[in-house]
C-alpha cells in the first residue's frame, strides 16, 4: 500500500507565488492546494472535515483574514505553519514563531530553503 502524497495548502493573496511555489512543491514531489485568502483555506478547512494539509505556507499580510489570524485558528490542530511575508515587521516574526509556527521566510526566499522547511515541518523526527 503506497503512502498518499503529501498536501501543502499555500495561503497567498498573489496568484503568481500561489502558482510559483505549487510548482516548486511539485517539482520535489509533493502536493498543493492554493488559496488567495485565509477566509477561503479556513471555510475550506473547517467545511470538510477530512481536509487536512500536512503543512500550510502562509501569508502574513493579505486583505481581510491575515496570517497571524489564520494561525490563531489553526491553533490545536496539530497542523505545521510556515510564514512567507514580503514586509518583516519588528516583533512580528517572534509573535508568529512564538505562536508556534515552524518557519518564518522573508521573500523572496530561496527555493531550497522553502522545500527544506516545509520538508521538515512534515517530518518533525530530528536527524539521527
Amino acid at each position: 500500500m503506497s503512502k498518499a502524497t503529501p498536501v501543502v495548502a499555500v495561503v497567498d493573496d498573489d496568484e503568481s507565488v500561489n502558482r510559483a511555489i505549487k510548482r516548486l512543491l511539485r517539482s520535489a514531489g509533493m502536493a498543493a492546494d492554493t488559496f488567495g485568502s485565509g477566509d477561503d483555506f479556513l471555510d475550506m478547512f473547517h467545511s470538510t472535515p477530512s481536509y487536512r494539509p500536512a503543512c500550510v505556507v502562509l501569508d502574513l499580510q493579505m486583505p481581510g483574514l491575515n496570517g497571524l489570524g489564520v494561525q490563531k485558528r489553526l491553533a490545536g490542530s496539530g497542523i505545521p505553519v510556515i510564514f512567507i511575508t514580503a514586509h518583516d515587521e519588528p516583533g512580528v516574526r517572534e509573535q508568529a514563531l512564538a505562536a508556534g509556527a515552524v518557519a518564518y521566510l522573508r521573500k523572496p526566499f530561496n527555493d531550497e530553503v522553502l522545500i527544506d522547511a516545509v520538508s521538515k515541518a512534515m517530518d518533525p523526527t530530528p536527524d539521527a
